[in-house]
């Protein structure tokens, strides 16, 4: 009967422990990036030095500025907000949490004229990197990270 009581015990601070990780608020960091290639690259912002390399190899430039950006501290995970630059911006509607990550509806506009909407899974373990259009000599890539 002990034994019982200690199990019931432990398997409910299990439940409760892994419905309070769920729970907790965690940010967001949002950015719009552009990537190309200088003759004399600027330094990666912090934001994105975590996975610079990957961002070269994948992509092939030489260096990343953030030309816009914002930081949501997601507590039910459906809260939305907008990352916005001069030209460019991204608005994100977190549609619900699981325990891997976030569903998310994206818009980009380009002013005023929708670009792309689609629908994504950002990871707790990983960012989300999407390829946006071409910028000059250079590409936009909307870039998702929980911090």
């Amino acid at each position: 009967m002990l034994m019982r009581s200690l199990l019931l015990t432990a398997v409910f601070a299990l439940v409760m422990s892994a419905t309070n990780s769920t729970c907790a608020a965690e940010t967001v960091w949002s950015g719009l990036v552009i990537a190309d290639n200088g003759t004399q690259p600027s330094t990666t912002p912090s934001e994105l030095k975590h996975f610079e390399h990957a961002l070269k190899a994948l992509f092939g430039y030489n260096q990343f500025n953030i030309i816009g950006q914002s930081s949501k501290t997601l507590k039910t995970g459906e809260e939305d907000w907008l990352a916005s630059s001069k030209y460019f911006s991204l608005h994100v509607d977190a549609r619900g949490e699981t325990s891997a990550g976030y569903h998310l509806n994206l818009k980009l506009y380009k002013e005023k004229e929708l670009l792309l909407e689609t629908e994504a899974k950002l990871s707790k373990s990983s960012p989300l990197v999407i390829k946006g259009p071409q910028v000059g000599g250079g590409q936009l890539l909307l870039v998702l990270v929980v911090e």
